[in-house]
């Protein structure tokens, strides 16, 4: 049995997936597919265990919030 690596599978796997309708990031945060994207990285990095899907998506989005937050105000933090 041949071993598989998840990350590179996931590279190629993302490369060829294609948004079914257009979706622009808008001035308030990522858009749906840098999520979508995001959490299927995050489910590869975890293995590609099943059943995490709502978690991976939340900390996806929480994460690119963050980066947008950041990159809109500066990179200063708010208190």
């Amino acid at each position: 049995m041949k071993s598989r690596n998840l990350t590179t599978d996931a590279q190629n796997m993302t490369r060829g997936v294609q948004p079914d309708v257009t979706e622009e990031r808008g001035s308030n945060g990522p858009s749906p597919t840098e999520i979508r994207q995001r959490a299927f990285e995050i489910h590869i990095e975890r293995g590609g265990i099943h059943g995490c899907d709502l978690d991976d998506w939340m900390q996806a989005e929480r994460e690119l919030l963050e980066k947008h937050t950041k990159s809109n105000d500066g990179g200063s933090t708010k208190k």
